[in-house]
This record gives C-alpha cells, structure tokens and sequence, in this order.
C-alpha cells in the first residue's frame, strides 16, 4: 500500500503557537512578525499548555480555540489541516478537507499525530515551524 492510499492517512487539526525561533516569523494575524519575534519558545509553550488545559477540562471547543489563537492559517477552518475542496451541486456548495499521508508533515507532527486515536490531544509538538498542540480526527 502507499503511503498516500486512504488506509495509511490521517486527518487532524492543531493549534500551532509562533516564536522567535520559528522558521517563518509572520503569520495571518501578526504579518510583520512583530509579535512572534518577541515571543520566546518558552512563553509560546506556556500559552499552547493553557490552551491545552482549558480544552481538555470542557471550557473551551478546541476548533474555537485555534480559531482565536493559531498562528497557522488554519485557524480560519478551525484548525483543520486539510485541503479544502469545494463541489457546487445545484446550488448548495460544500468544503471537505483530504487527510494527509506519511511524508507530508514535518516529522516531529507526523509521528505525534500517527500516534494519537482519533479524538485525542497530543502533548505538546516541537517543529521547526514553532509549538503545537494537535487534535487527530480522522
């Protein structure tokens, strides 16, 4: 089976916090980078940790929560990692996301997200990109 067939991708979301060490210091909400390049790994872990709780206790849906606070475009889909495809039937149009395969992700987010079942919360995820929390739902 490859690696792209159905039987060996997932789908998730995720909520990625940007720091001073992420590779690309923009984001949809901070442009410029000004925030992010003066975010230390160490408070982005923080944040994301508190996202993380309020989550896991029941106060807060966690596509809500990516929705106000992921530096990854994502946030505009809640998190959801992914492609949007659009199909108009007659007049009603809807959005699905494809899962994704091995090899597709950076490698620290690949093997987290493999790892959780479908529902779960991972711990939190270090890339090059910054930190993550991710939630697998597919």
């Amino acid at each position: 089976m490859s690696s792209s067939s159905p039987a060996n991708q997932v789908r998730a979301s995720h909520i990625l916090i940007k720091h001073q060490g992420s590779r690309r210091k923009a984001s949809w909400k901070d442009p410029e980078g000004r925030v992010i390049s003066n975010t230390t790994r160490d408070a982005a872990v923080s944040q994301l940790k508190a996202l993380r709780d309020d989550i896991a206790s029941g106060n807060a849906k966690f596509g809500e929560v990516a929705s106000r606070h992921s530096d990854c475009s994502s946030a505009k889909r809640g998190g959801d990692l992914g492609r949007l495809k659009v199909l108009s039937v007659s007049m009603a149009v809807f959005c699905y996301a494809s899962p994704f395969g091995r090899g597709q992700m950076q490698k620290a987010f690949e093997d987290a997200t493999y790892s959780l079942k479908i529902g779960e919360i991972s711990d939190i995820v270090d890339t090059d990109s910054g930190v993550h929390i991710i939630m697998r739902t597919g």
